[in-house]
């Protein structure tokens, strides 16, 4: 298909195409000329990739050329991908090693992980990510150590994170495999934390009682 046709297959205006293209995010398509690209169904599938990392999972472009790098080398084992996506997805977290606070926050996380016996890379950034929350919560009076996480670790998040894993489609193309890797780490995050609000709110109605105020 021309670019015009892949425009509007996918939903993607042709100027944004094109910058995909010169930014290296989308693969060249097939020269039939000097001014004419052939472009097929890979492309379809990286612009629907590119419009989740950008509009569901707000990832930086930056962000998403290091993901789109990750899925078109060949050589990198799935765990691999899983992980440049992981760093892809994680903000910018500053440790603070002299810090008494931070020290023992991150001893908090850090000994969670290792209770649970999860193997977690020693500088994924998720380490501090997961420090900072609890240092923040303790500030607030509300600590968050480990035997009050474990719960979510033991039940809700290995279930999930083994669900996700597990029905990644090792049946199809490698490429195909890996954007749902992919797609399952950011999109599904936005999801699991949108579910998790609506069921606190039907907790809290079920538990606190629903009123008749409403949120406008």
């Amino acid at each position: 298909m021309r670019i015009s046709q892949l425009s509007a297959v996918s939903g993607v205006p042709i100027p944004t195409i094109k910058y995909y293209l010169r930014e290296g995010l989308l693969p060249a398509g097939e020269q039939t000329s000097a001014t004419r690209a052939e472009y097929g169904e890979r492309h379809v599938r990286r612009l629907r990739l590119i419009r989740a990392l950008l509009e569901v999972g707000h990832l930086p472009i930056a962000a998403i050329r290091k993901v789109v790098a990750a899925v078109e080398d060949e050589s990198m084992g799935m765990h691999r991908v899983l992980g440049t996506a992981h760093y892809a997805i994680s903000p910018p977290v500053e440790s603070h090693p002299d810090d008494e606070e931070w020290r023992r926050a991150r001893a908090e996380a850090d000994g969670l992980i290792a209770d649970l016996g999860w193997q977690v890379d020693a500088a994924a950034p998720a380490r501090d990510e997961l420090a900072q929350a609890v240092l923040t919560l303790d500030r607030l009076g509300l600590p968050a150590t480990g035997d009050a996480l474990r719960p979510y670790a033991e039940t809700a998040m290995r279930l999930v994170a083994e669900h996700e894993i597990r029905t990644i489609p090792l049946d199809r193309t490698r490429e195909e495999a890996v954007e749902a890797l992919v797609v399952g780490t950011v999109v599904h995050g936005r999801v699991l934390d949108v579910m998790r609000r609506l069921a606190q709110e039907s907790a809290s109605a079920r538990i606190f009682g629903i009123s008749e105020a409403r949120h406008d």
